[in-house]
């Protein structure tokens, strides 16, 4: 996003597992929904005369899952047509801009997967049934999000190389008709299966006070012999047993990465390449153990490595390090040092850099696409957009995060607990914004969540203006609850984007947070801010928010399931 105007041989273990006891909730209803017309169902949707002109069903008996079905499916379509223009494009890249070709290249990848995730939700969705227990409804409306980011994504892209090539509408304009018709997907599915939000759950204690964490090491059972080799290429004990009654992790196979040479692999990327695809959930993890040093690579975990975990010597001990930018060329979306898309992922006591400075504008630390990822005891480094949360469900503990303009943005579902936000000095000219939401349909279940964190000073910001956000898409959305915000905060809290943009249509959110910056009375007073109860607060909670009861205990990291 641009700094005020658009943003654009291994060793075998066996583990015993590590659960939480959790009730799932299934959505019932009464009897099928009455039939309706098309006029009728259009009108909850976003788009209601968009909506009529795309799924006319002649059917005096469809309801509601009909039209939710039909869309889904003419969806598929669009984006399956959508994929083969960008390939038409791709194949003239000679009379693009280098610049240009990447955005496209990034529409490529983000219309291969809305086509995977389409094809699930139909595979959901087409079922006779008509009800899904909580989870499964949770998942769909993770994914139909997630669609419209991705679309936005590449939306995003292709106007910030606009003046570089003069076909760009041959893009933009079937991409708006897409956006539409997946909002109106999503609209329907909510309406027709949709999670209801004030869900009972089981008498768990929302904190776990275990973590196969504890004192910094991850308790593993495996053979005396390899537990002797593993200690001995690692240079620490990871594998002390847990004396407070911790549960421990499932790992089915441990790789070492050292750079002197001693362990399996000396880069990450290729430790990352020899693990595993689509590993499932009782497998366990494949771990990467990365001992100390600065490892300059661009490290990317694809979609297909389900189930990874990735373990360092600590914050600034296992260094992940590069410089990709905006202003050398690259997009935001693919400026990161380190890309996860893989669901499931885990990453525990590693630094993520890009160390492109404040003067390169956009340059991204990490992103993050991964479903149910979590990172823990971490550490994010840049300037401009250092963490992008990308898309789906995210959780991070226990991490620090430094940065300027807008330092931790993107449209996942995303929650930090215990995290220390530390703004820096920026360019001259320049305020910072912590955070910069892109929410851009009020059907989607995303948003950023901070609680019980930290926001203080880097040593260098001296006495620039810092705010908690700013609305970068019209729902943007952001919640802080219970955090330490220390004088450096505006008194005002957030900031405009431009003009009045989205500043009735955002979701701006205080709870019970302390320290100097946390006085609200001088607060803004725009429609979409609020300071908010217990009751509303606890709606962005991890058990919640990213329903962190059904993935967090299987990773052993430690969290608050509730205020």
């Amino acid at each position: 996003m641009h700094a005020f105007t658009s943003k654009m041989p291994s060793i075998s273990i066996h583990i015993s597992t590590l659960f939480l006891l959790t009730i799932t909730t299934t959505l019932t209803f009464s009897a099928t929904p009455p039939p309706s017309s098309a006029t009728t169902i259009c009108q909850y949707t976003p788009y209601p005369s968009f909506c009529r002109s795309t799924i006319p069903i002649n059917n005096s008996t469809a309801n509601v899952y009909d039209y939710g079905r039909f869309s889904v499916r003419k969806s598929i379509s669009s984006a399956r047509k959508f994929a083969t223009l960008i390939d038409k494009y791709l194949s003239r890249s000679s009379t693009l801009t280098t610049g240009a070709i990447r955005a496209l290249q990034d529409c490529q990848y983000l219309a291969e997967v809305n086509v995977d995730f389409l094809t699930n939700a139909f595979q959901t969705v087409d079922q006779k049934q008509t009800t899904l227990s909580s989870m499964k409804s949770e998942d769909i409306q993770t994914m139909l999000s997630a669609i419209l980011t991705n679309t936005q994504t590449c939306i995003d892209g292709i106007q910030a190389t606009a003046s570089s090539w003069s076909s760009k509408n041959g893009v933009l304009a079937p991409l708006a008709n897409d956006n539409k018709l997946f909002s109106v997907s999503l609209s329907l599915f909510n309406r027709g299966w949709g999670v209801k939000k004030n869900k009972k759950r089981s008498s768990i204690p929302h904190r776990i006070k275990h973590s196969a964490f504890a004192n910094g090491q991850l308790p593993l059972k495996m053979s005396e012999r390899n537990k002797a080799v593993f200690e001995t290429v690692g240079r620490r004990n990871l594998l002390q047993q847990n004396n407070d009654g911790g549960d421990e992790v499932i790992v089915s196979d441990i790789v070492v990465v050292s750079q002197d040479g001693l362990g399996n692999f000396t880069t990450i990327s290729d430790a990352v390449n020899f693990a595993p695809n689509k590993s499932q959930a009782g497998d366990g993890y494949f771990l990467i153990y990365v001992t100390a040093g600065v490892y300059e690579e661009y490290v990317n975990i694809p979609k297909n490595k389900y189930y990874l975990m990735i373990i360092g010597d600590g914050i600034n001990q296992t260094i992940i390090t590069g410089d990709r930018n905006v202003v050398d060329g690259w997009t935001t979306f693919n400026s990161a040092t380190f890309i996860v898309t893989a669901p499931n992922f885990v990453a525990v006591n590693i630094t993520i850099r890009n160390t492109a400075g404040a003067i390169k504008h956009q340059a991204v630390a990490l992103r993050n696409g991964a479903d149910l990822s979590t990172f823990y005891s971490c550490s994010f480094e840049g300037y401009q957009d250092t963490l992008y949360t990308h898309s789906l469900r995210q959780f991070y503990r226990e991490c620090d995060i430094y940065g300027t303009v807008d330092f931790i943005f993107g449209n996942a579902a995303a929650v930090f607990q215990n995290c220390n936000l530390y703004p820096r000095l920026p360019m001259p000219g320049q305020f910072n914004a912590i955070t910069a939401q892109g929410r851009t349909d009020p059907g989607q279940n995303t948003g950023t969540s901070i609680q019980n964190c930290n926001i203080r000073a880097a040593e260098d910001l001296g006495t620039t203006k810092t705010y908690l956000g700013r609305p970068w898409k019209e729902y943007s959305r952001t919640v802080y609850m219970k955090t330490f915000m220390d004088s450096l905060i505006d008194g005002a809290g957030w900031r405009e984007w431009s003009g009045d943009f989205a500043l009735n249509t955002t979701y701006y959110a205080e709870f019970d947070n302390s320290g100097p910056g946390s006085d609200t009375s001088r607060r803004v007073k725009w429609l979409g801010f609020q300071v908010i109860n217990a009751t509303d607060a606890v709606n962005f909670t991890a058990s919640s928010f990213v329903m962190g009861d059904e993935f967090l205990p299987q990773t052993g990291v430690p969290y608050n399931g509730g205020l």
